[in-house]
């Protein structure tokens, strides 16, 4: 498959899409959240799961609301202490402040990301990852569901469905699944099958003793469990 036309690609994945599609659903849209908050929120969300994460988002705003500015100033441990349900508490607290101060000198004083909607794709994902602590997943899940820009965030569930499924090379490096994804999933699918491909990749397509007795599985993957 990995030898088609760019055309047989985008059918191949609109077709897996279907599928995912019919076994969990279209996913729900993305949490309507203010492009800062969104900074925050995904650098809460490394390297822990979904729900340490919304707590320590719960508690972040029940400490210092919305205030960016509170949030910057704070005494390090003392915002380190707000997201510790998160994990990595006194790594994400810098990150949260290095952040937001970087905004805020970029704009002259408002924490607003509102100027990335005037770059490119790539010049917005350069901006984004000169900050401290955001990377290329980061910063490309803030593009696509804050953004809509045309850019396919890869997570480990991502890229080992994508190997999987036959759409990526398997010595492919983030790097390269990043490009060759954002260049083959349809824009207007991006969203949906990025959000799919985890929900797939936690559900079944596990990294170890897959469960692979399910329609997308048994007709799109090739992994050694299938």
């Amino acid at each position: 498959m990995l030898e088609s036309s760019k055309s047989d690609m985008e059918d191949r994945i609109s077709d897996i899409h279907g599928a995912l599609v019919n076994l969990h659903g279209e996913p729900e849209p993305p949490r309507d959240m203010h492009p800062v908050d969104s900074v925050i929120h995904t650098i809460l969300s490394q390297n822990t799961s979904d729900e340490n994460r919304d707590n320590a988002w719960d508690d972040l705003v029940s400490e210092f609301g919305h205030n960016y500015e509170a949030i910057e100033n704070a005494d390090h441990d003392e915002l380190a202490d707000a997201i510790r349900t998160a994990g990595l508490a006194n790594q994400k607290a810098s990150r949260i402040q290095d952040s937001l101060r970087t905004i805020r000198e970029h704009t002259g004083g408002e924490y607003s990301l509102e100027f990335i909607k005037e770059m490119d794709v790539d010049e917005a994902q350069s901006w984004l990852t000169n900050i401290k602590g955001i990377g290329d997943k980061t910063a490309g899940i803030i593009l696509l569901f804050r953004f809509g820009m045309d850019y396919f965030p890869v997570d480990t569930h991502c890229e080992r469905l994508a190997k999987r499924f036959g759409l990526i090379p398997e010595d492919a490096s983030y790097a390269r699944a990043h490009e060759l994804l954002t260049e083959h999933v349809p824009s207007d699918i991006k969203y949906s099958f990025h959000r799919l491909l985890i929900d797939h990749g936690r559900a079944y397509c596990t990294a170890r003793d897959a469960d692979c007795s399910n329609p997308v599985c048994e007709q799109f993957c090739d992994c050694e469990y299938c």
